[in-house]
């Protein structure tokens, strides 16, 4: 029964607690955008990946010569 005096005022803080930080994310606009990240995954790259390749491509010619 003694342990009931702890665990309620323990429960009440971590109440507290979850509340705040839920607050403090609502405030500093942590749910404003969820799809967004999710999306932004989603889209292709500006620059298509064959022309990365090509534009490496000159790099490694020139080391060849020089060996």
């Amino acid at each position: 029964m003694d342990i009931i005096f702890l665990l309620i005022p323990l429960a009440l803080v971590l109440v507290v607690v979850i509340v705040w930080v839920f607050m403090w994310a609502v405030r500093s606009d942590q749910f404003d955008d969820l799809e967004g990240p999710a999306h932004r995954i989603l889209m292709d790259d500006e620059e298509p990946h064959d022309e990365q390749q090509d534009a490496n491509e000159p790099e490694n010619k020139d080391k060849n010569k020089n060996d």
